[in-house]
């Protein structure tokens, strides 16, 4: 094969590792009935005038599995990440004790299960679209290389490849999902 036709091949894999990596950060995101400190992910608290990410002013853990605690560096800081908390509309329930912020993180509905599987499912699906665009993408790019010349054959097999490739990654994501699923059914 050639080298075009090898960066190729790099910059796809690339762009579905990518893909595989924003699927699993938006999977962390979804809650599956445990207490997880992903699940405070992309929060972002005021701290003194900027918008700081809740884990640089503040400790994040899960002492049980169904309670979040936040140790704040600085106990200003406490109403300032219970005010976060609730803008981000995540159906949390912040307490403190003036030392600590608690979240009891509740036990699902089955009907919100069947929700996060479906949200789950839909960030499933977008990063199969994804992973086929960059099939697509690929495919177009050696069309390319054989009007210039590329040989027939060769771009067949590369084609093939992408499709193997693509493939691949499609089953990478299904088994993700098939997790995620699983975490959010089991009670």
């Amino acid at each position: 094969m050639t080298e075009e036709i090898e960066i190729l091949f790099e910059m796809a894999q690339e762009k579905m590792d990518k893909t595989i990596s924003h699927l699993e950060h938006e999977l962390v995101k979804i809650r599956a009935g445990k207490a997880n400190p992903g699940m405070l992910d992309g929060i972002m608290v005021d701290y003194y005038g900027s918008m700081t990410p809740l884990q640089q002013v503040a400790n994040v853990n899960t002492p049980d599995p169904r309670t979040i605690a936040i140790q704040p560096w600085e106990k200003a800081m406490i109403q300032p990440i219970e005010k976060a908390i609730m803008a981000a509309n995540l159906g949390f329930n912040p307490e403190n004790n003036g030392e600590i912020v608690r979240i009891n993180v509740p036990p699902l509905t089955e009907e919100r299960r069947k929700d996060l599987v479906k949200q789950a499912k839909k960030e499933a699906e977008d990063a199969r679209i994804s992973i086929r665009n960059v099939r697509r993408d690929s495919n177009e790019e050696l069309k390319k290389m054989k009007k210039d010349g590329l040989a027939e054959d060769l771009e067949k097999d590369a084609e093939a490849e992408v499709q193997k490739l693509t493939d691949k990654y499609s089953k990478i994501v299904d088994e993700y999902i098939a997790k995620k699923e699983k975490d959010i059914l089991t009670i």
